[in-house]
Parts: structure tokens; sequence; C-alpha cells
């Protein structure tokens, strides 16, 4: 996400209805439609020479793992930052076949006129270095912006951008944007905020259409960014200011809606949408 809020707002897991509701203007009841999953697009496979897979949901089941993931509930401060316009709701996660389902809506809740969803690991799954793989299939429409992502693990205690991010991936909808994907970081340069990043643009169709693998390559001296095992972006992390990228990061999943990236909003836009995530794994090496 380009800007940060200056805290985490932590709220309890809530039980969650494997079916999304696909009603507009009205809260979920958790009753609904199933949503359509894509069966095509890019797969990557479960070991790679010289790692070891020490970690995976697979989004199985009829509820978001509490020993791996915590919701963040309302909206933060200044809309997390970034003066988005949604309100996150544990309601607005669900699992479904095997994938995790982050649905974005048109209705009215806590002062906001949509909800989504936000979902961390932060205090209970962390990693420094190792492959990370995330196969999902994006939202589009002017406004949405899906994001999965890391804070280092020490932002409670110095902030943000001292505790550095990784976007491993970033997507604005609207205006012909859906068929590119952003991959950034951030940290503290002198007592300032920097960014770093890159993008990849698909050569047809867009990241709504089925699914794709959106991965880094980190170690300790640079952090890689692909698409479908395609390498489009790197940094060299090894000067002493990037420091930030030698340390423990937790994730986050979430579908903004609006905000000073993407803009609001239009005619056009339309919902509900879904962020669709199929499987995280991180390898490390042996």
């Amino acid at each position: 996400m380009k800007n940060r809020m200056n805290f985490l707002f932590i709220a309890t897991c809530l039980s969650l209805s494997c079916c999304v509701s696909d009603e507009d203007g009205t809260p979920d009841s958790g009753q609904g439609s199933t949503i359509t999953i894509p069966t095509t697009g890019f797969n990557t496979p479960t070991s790679y020479d010289g790692m070891t897979l020490v970690w995976e949901d697979n989004f199985d089941g009829n509820a978001l793992n509490e020993a791996n993931w915590t919701h963040e509930v309302g909206n933060g401060q200044n809309g997390w930052g970034n003066n988005e316009l949604q309100y996150y709701r544990p309601q607005n996660t669900t699992l479904q076949q095997g994938n995790l389902i982050i649905t974005a809506k048109k209705e009215s809740f806590g002062g906001k006129e949509y909800t989504s969803s936000r979902i961390i690991t932060k205090d209970k799954k962390q990693f420094r270095y190792g492959r990370i793989d995330i196969r999902a299939v994006l939202p589009k429409g002017q406004g949405i912006w899906p994001a999965l992502w890391m804070l280092g693990s020490n932002f409670s205690t110095v902030g943000w951008p001292a505790c550095g991010e990784i976007d491993i991936m970033e997507m604005v909808g609207g205006q012909g944007r859906e068929n590119t994907v952003h991959g950034t970081v951030h940290w503290e340069h002198d007592g300032s905020r920097a960014e770093f990043g890159g993008n990849y643009k698909l050569s047809s169709g867009t990241f709504s259409d089925e699914f794709h693998v959106f991965s880094i390559v980190w170690d300790a001296q640079s952090i890689r960014w692909l698409v479908d095992n395609k390498q489009y972006h790197v940094i060299d992390t090894q000067p002493a200011q990037l420091d930030e990228f030698r340390r423990n990061f937790f994730f986050i999943f979430n579908v903004a809606v609006g905000g000073n990236w993407p803009g609001s909003p239009d005619a056009t836009s339309t919902y509900p949408q879904h962020m669709i995530v199929d499987f995280v794994r991180v390898f490390q090496s042996n």
C-alpha cells in the first residue's frame, strides 16, 4: 500500500460462513450464493530444489484458521493512512472450495458506504527470507485496490516506515489498469519515507480473468518480484539503510475501496468484487 497508518486495529477473528452473499446494499447475513471460481490459470510447484516448504495455508475447511490469521476491523486512522472508503469486517471473508475469498461490497456499515476485509498474520506467523508464492484472482473496477503484502514484525514498536514494507502484489482498478500489478518496498531513509517499485503488465486479458501466481524471492542481498515465475523487478537490499529487510515480516491480505492511489469508485464500478486466493506458500533454503 502506498501510505501507512500509524497503528493497527486488531480484532478477534469471528466465525465465518463458507458462502458469500452477492447482494448489494445490506450487511451480509452470511447466507447467499457461492462465487464462481476460475478453473484456469498459472500454478507453481509444491517444492523447489534446495528449499523446504516451511509454511502454507491452502484455505481448506469452512473458516479461516485462527492459528494463522487475525481480522483487522474498522476504517483505521484516516482510512488506514490512505483515505480509503471501506469498513473492514470479518463477515466479508469466507472460504469456498479451498479458496480464501475477500469480498468488497457497496453497503452502508460503520459510517462507511463500502465494506471489505483485511487479515493479518501478526504475532502468529512471521518470516525472514525465502520464496513466497501466492496464487490469486483479483477483483476489478474503478476504485478497487487489492493487496498481498508484508510489514516488519517490529511495526508496533518502531512504526511505519521504519519497520519496512514489502508489497508482493498491488493492483489499482479502473481506467484500463487491471492488466498491471505492482511490487514495491517502503523503508525509512534518514528520517523520511523511501520507496522503490516496479510493475508487470499482462500481454492480454486482466488479472481478474484467471489465477496468477505472485511471488518474491528474498534473501539477505536482494528481493526479486515475479508473476507466473517471470521476474520483473529487483532491489539490492545490502545497503545499511535497507536493514529493515533483514528482519522478520508478517502477511497482510486485503481489498481496499477508494483511496489516494486508485481514486474513488464511479458509475462504472460494480459490486460485489472478490479477491480469490488459492494458497500462500513460504519456502526457505535448506
